[in-house]
């Protein structure tokens, strides 16, 4: 078995225990670093630069595929979700550049489901490599202290364990970019530097209640690569959602229901929050999983307004059942 094949098999339990008793320390101290790091964060536009823009990452021959996994065990679930849309070989191929963008916007531990799961970010960075990837790169742009961020939700050791880089942001990663039919996104600086000699981008978010969007799932997850004071697009909240759509067009999207936070998102914070609904969505098309999504969160796309905007947008559709999602139970 070769190095990174062991580091993968490290016992998970083991990893959470470690996780958890570091836990208590590192949260107190993202506590304060929430009230005191600079609300602009990083990626503020000092100077007119060209505007970069963000090539399309998806693939034309599988557009609208999709696979619903029923059970509690995430590894298998993805493994199992992969396998029906013919392995994770039919997406990554040898020499590929990969681009995990996680939700690791707030510094909590994984048990509160509040970001993506560390055990579902080292498997898929091991599968990517397992299918000849050249590199792996995890990265977001948190709303707390982003190096306690990736420390406290254990993404950092569970993509480091896999063979995956960490790319923390920092102000020289971001460029402005302008989504042309868009109004929000005008000149406005990005996450760049992680897509740099990317060709493969998988989208990974975890299934949650939010406060103003009513839901936060694949599409909301981009937020993540917005720099500067993005706080201003709470106040049209679907706007910006669908346009950071219409700028990212992954390769993969992996939306993890095993989990999902049904009240007070996006950050939660109590295990009252959280119910089993043991559900694992993988598909080509962000909008249709994102509507799939919001069935276990009890809710409609009439209920979330950026889905029939992004899908009027042409961006996928939110009739899921149109795709006939390949449904497996593993439970």
């Amino acid at each position: 078995m070769n190095q990174r094949a062991q580091q993968h098999t490290t016992n998970r339990r083991d990893f959470l225990l470690r996780l958890l008793k570091g836990g208590i320390f590192i949260g107190a101290a993202c506590s304060l670093s929430y009230w005191l790091y600079d609300a602009a964060g990083p990626g503020v536009v000092r100077e007119v630069k060209d505007l970069v823009t963000l090539p399309d990452f998806s693939l034309p021959s599988l557009k609208g595929k999709m696979s619903i996994v029923t059970g509690g065990d995430r590894t298998e679930a993805i493994r199992r979700a992969l396998d029906t849309m013919g392995g994770i070989e039919t997406f990554i191929k040898k020499g590929d550049r990969v681009l995990l963008k996680v939700n690791a916007a707030f510094a909590t531990p994984p048990i509160l489901s509040a970001t993506t799961n560390p055990q579902l970010v080292a498997e898929v960075a091991h599968l990517c490599y397992k299918a000849g990837a050249s590199s792996v790169v995890v990265t977001d742009n948190p709303i707390n202290d982003p190096a306690s961020c990736f420390a406290l939700t254990g993404i950092e050791e569970a993509a480091t364990s896999a063979g995956a880089k960490v790319l923390v942001p920092k102000e020289s990663f971001f460029q402005p970019t302008t989504v042309s039919a868009g109004v929000l996104i005008q000149n406005w600086p990005i996450l760049w530097e992680p897509f740099q000699k990317i060709n493969k981008v998988i989208g990974m978010a975890p299934v949650k209640d939010h406060h103003r969007s009513g839901a936060s799932m694949i599409m909301k997850n981009w937020y993540g690569l917005l720099g500067g004071r993005r706080n201003i697009f709470h106040q049209d909240i679907n706007t910006i959602i669908t346009e950071l759509a219409m700028m990212v067009k992954p390769t993969l999207v992996i939306l993890d229901g095993t989990t999902a936070m049904m009240t007070n998102g996006p950050t939660g914070g109590s295990l009252s929050d959280l119910k089993q609904t043991n559900t694992m969505i993988v598909s080509t098309d962000q909008v249709a999983a994102d509507a799939f999504g919001a069935t276990l969160l009890g809710k409609t796309v009439a209920d979330l307004l950026y889905i029939p905007r992004a899908e009027s947008a042409g961006l996928g559709t939110a009739d899921y059942e149109a795709l006939s999602p390949v449904r497996v139970n593993v439970s």
